[in-house]
């Protein structure tokens, strides 16, 4: 059986140190496969270093927002909805197209790994492993039908946490897989600061989510919201 093309969709804000590896890494994988960047006025060389391998676009700041324009511009049937620095393994994409195959699966998500382990790391990718959409973070990525993808409305455009307000919408319509096979993130925003203290600024901030604490009023202490270069 054939597989449906997938259009990957990878919001960036200054990630000129890792889109292009990204994108080179999905072209191999096997299948049909368009690569969209969704660029948030980087003030690096994101867009340049992308543009060989993707369309790129630009939107207003913000994961949700840009993942949405993202998705305006894909013409695929199925959508990856992918982070700069998130590694799709082979096992994983082959997975998401078994996945695929059943009609009653509409969306998913994957298990999450680190490309370099510790303790916190470890046990932060085993909480991934539990089939709750309180840990489908985006770094996990999501593959969602297109037309599901339009029937749900897209990704709310606020600050932080649009990858768990859509999870929990999808968990709840039902149709959504977890899918036991690993994706491989970065740990670097961990080698930056610190394990343990970012750790725990992610604990701080997912618990003020999950107990009704607006994102906006979180955005400030989200990294992605800063325009900084990130390496």
């Amino acid at each position: 059986m054939s597989r449906p093309r997938v259009a990957v969709i990878i919001p960036t804000l200054n990630e000129a140190v890792c889109i292009a590896d990204t994108l080179r890494r999905v072209h191999a994988l096997p299948g049909p496969v368009e690569c969209i960047v969704a660029d948030g006025h980087s003030t690096d060389e994101t867009r340049a270093y992308a543009s060989p391998y993707a369309t790129v676009c630009t939107s207003p700041r913000g994961r949700g927002r840009q993942m949405n324009m993202g998705a305006t511009r894909a013409t695929a049937s199925i959508l990856l909805f992918l982070h700069a620095d998130t590694t799709v393994t082979p096992a994983a994409w082959s997975a998401m197209h078994r996945a695929l195959q059943r009609p009653s699966v509409q969306a998913g998500t994957f298990r999450l790994t680190f490309d370099r382990s510790t303790p916190l790391l470890r046990f932060y990718a085993w909480c991934t492993g539990l089939n709750w959409w309180g840990f489908a973070f985006g770094d996990r990525g999501l593959f969602i039908r297109r037309t599901h993808f339009e029937a749900i409305g897209g990704f709310a455009p606020i600050s932080i946490f649009e990858d768990l307000d859509m999870a929990r919408r999808l968990c709840t319509q039902g149709g959504f897989q977890f899918v036991d096979a690993p994706v491989v993130t970065s740990a670097r925003r961990f080698r930056a600061v610190g394990t343990l203290r970012q750790q725990m600024q992610n604990a701080w901030l997912w618990l003020r989510y999950m107990t009704g604490t607006p994102p906006a009023k979180m955005a400030n202490a989200y990294a992605y919201s800063n325009d900084v270069r990130r390496t």
